[in-house]
């Protein structure tokens, strides 16, 4: 959905409208915030994988005598601070990586007609948060950030493609490991299975999180090269 016809349709109702030139907004902070919590909430969610093995792995051995009640309850209590550690992390990483991407946006509107962009300024931001929408929206936001600013014309976008794909693999796959825990009896086999999902969602967020890191440096870079040429 973001090819020719796309490009074709783009400056009606999704794009913003033509206005005076706006000020360069910073964007080399935020990128470099990002880039240290992103990796950082990558390693507290291969920690909560970590967890639901030692779940599994704490019942299984109660179930064979070789715990006890006391090893149930360190197991909960370690998952409880990777889970809150979790959630810190990813919203501080997403609140940096938001301020990142508003910037990047308004600048990128500076380096082309700003109906090159499709959608409009209020969509970067709530993109995010539209259901069913926000499977393609941010994906069509960074592309066309990533057009505006690549010094290669047509610029491959390969590397967002690959990264919104693990990035929309790894959100139904970790939504999908709630009924395991919402299940009204939590068994061993479930904890198990509810592991190795963990697993594969992990490994999913680990390469969405490298690609998103490699992603916004270089847009940066490119925004940054322009300012510096005096082009922006």
């Amino acid at each position: 959905m973001d090819g020719a016809q796309q490009d074709r349709t783009a400056g009606t109702a999704g794009a913003a409208p033509a206005g005076p030139p706006q000020r360069f907004r910073a964007v080399s902070g935020p990128a470099r915030a990002a880039a240290l919590l992103i990796p950082a909430a990558t390693v507290a969610n291969a920690l909560i994988t970590v967890s639901d093995w030692r779940d599994y792995l704490v019942v299984h051995a109660y179930r064979a005598g070789t715990a006890t009640v006391a090893d149930l309850r360190a197991a909960d209590t370690f998952g409880l601070w990777v889970s809150i550690s979790q959630v810190v992390l990813y919203c501080a990483a997403g609140a940096v990586f938001l301020v990142w991407l508003w910037r990047a946006r308004c600048n990128a509107e500076r380096y082309g007609a700003r109906t090159a962009q499709r959608r409009a300024r209020g969509w970067v931001i709530g993109g995010w948060f539209a259901p069913v929408a926000n499977l393609w929206l941010p994906y069509q936001v960074v592309t066309d950030m990533w057009r505006a600013c690549a010094p290669r014309r047509p610029a491959p976008r390969g590397p967002i493609a690959v990264w919104w794909a693990l990035f929309v693999a790894d959100t139904l796959l970790s939504r999908s490991m709630g009924h395991y825990y919402l299940a009204k009896k939590i068994t061993e086999s479930g904890l198990r299975d509810a592991a190795a999902l963990s697993t594969v969602c992990a490994a999913l967020d680990l390469a969405a999180a490298v690609l998103i890191v490699v992603i916004l440096t270089r847009i940066t870079a490119w925004q940054n090269r322009w300012r510096w040429q005096g082009k922006g």
